[in-house]
């Protein structure tokens, strides 16, 4: 028997076709029986990125066995323009296809607008109740952008759209992919305990820097304003609210097996925030290994060619070791006809780009350099 309290699907209408129809997306609310965090969970921002939709459909049949502390919101295709942005047999929906700006980079953060907000905090409120006026503040800050009388271009639309959303979430989880790519994720500085949480082998630990990412427009307001009430008031507060970016494979693919294994690592995860009641799922023992983002770097090509990938995401490769091979088409009569890419120091492929062929200045790989494995 169902031990969810209540599970409703409504639609959000998120954009407007040429021909005036609203483009809507399912929107799936969990409440509680007992009260606990805040949950948001989206997926597929960027339109090829489809696995985390598998992760949330599993989601939802394994949180139907479940009894729910809170509440929990699950946005699966949370941008149908992107899926539908296709050429040929490939989905092009990273780019907002009419101002080309990326659809992960509307989100809504001022940080002169967080320590205003700080000021007007007194030493003798609490936690609770600063935490309540503030998501008000940034409500009202994001509907203020959205009804901007110039109006925004429809990648900012939709993310505002979404953050309206999270904004009142305790713990957000934006489920993306890779174009190849192992399983990692992206985590504040100021949250590196939760790399323990998850059963997500490779992690990156950020800084809290807003890129315009929906990770970042999430926890930096909060850790922000963390800092400016310390430094003011002297008062340490605990917000607890959490924000990652997880990596779930790579681009263009879904696979229902790996989707029950993902879902089941975030289960282990929101298990250990309190939204689980009565429930065994604990975190895998498993080796994890940690970066820091300055540290996870971009191997560029200075080269086009032909290229056959070596090196597959998740190895570990010293270096020295081969990367790639690669084939030049105007040198197929001699010796340059064909070279190796080698590392060019010990690291890990994180990702690599999806074609075999290259142009030169390409994004070939993103790997960990100067990794550790992290214990508890």
């Amino acid at each position: 028997m169902s031990k969810i309290h209540s599970l409703r699907k409504t639609h959000l209408p998120v954009a407007q076709n040429a021909s005036g129809r609203n483009l809507n997306v399912p929107v799936y609310h969990i409440k509680g029986s007992q009260p606990g965090p805040r949950v948001y969970i989206q997926s597929s921002i960027h339109g090829a990125e489809v696995q985390g939709n598998v992760v949330i459909y599993h989601l939802l049949q394994q949180l139907q066995d479940q009894a729910i502390c809170g509440e929990i919101v699950l946005v699966p295709n949370c941008n149908p323009v992107g899926t539908n942005i296709k050429a040929g047999e490939y989905t092009l929906g990273r780019f907002d296809p009419v101002n080309g700006t990326n659809w992960n980079r509307g989100y809504y953060y001022d940080e002169q607008a967080v320590h205003r907000f700080a000021d007007t905090v007194s030493a003798d409120d609490s936690t609770d109740a600063i935490k309540t006026a503030f998501r008000q503040y940034q409500a009202d800050h994001i509907a203020e952008k959205l009804a901007n009388p110039w109006g925004l271009g429809l990648a900012q639309q939709l993310n505002l759209r979404l953050q309206q959303m999270a904004v009142d979430a305790d713990i957000v989880l934006d489920l993306h992919n890779g174009p190849v790519s192992t399983r990692h994720i992206y985590i504040p500085d100021y949250a590196r305990h939760a790399a323990m949480d998850f059963n997500i082998p490779h992690c990156i630990f950020i800084p809290n820097v807003f890129a315009g990412a929906l990770d970042e427009a999430c926890f930096c307001p909060w850790w922000t304003l963390t800092d400016a009430l310390r430094d003011r008031l002297g008062v340490e507060h605990n917000f607890s609210v959490e924000a990652f970016t997880l990596e779930m494979g790579s681009q263009e693919v879904i696979h229902f097996g790996e989707g029950r294994i993902d879902a089941h690592s975030i289960l282990a995860y929101l298990n250990r925030r309190g939204v689980l009641a009565d429930c065994e799922i604990t975190p895998d023992s498993m080796t994890r290994v940690g970066v820091s983002l300055s540290d996870y770097k971009t191997l560029y090509t200075d080269w086009g060619g032909m290229v056959e990938y070596l090196a597959r995401p998740g190895d570990v490769v010293q270096k020295g070791q081969p990367l790639a091979n690669i084939l030049n088409i105007d040198e197929l009569d001699n010796a340059r006809g064909h070279q190796q890419l080698l590392a060019p120091c010990d690291l890990i492929p994180i990702l690599h780009f999806p074609s075999a062929s290259v142009l030169s200045g390409t994004q070939l790989y993103k790997v960990f350099t100067h990794y550790h494995t992290l214990s508890e």
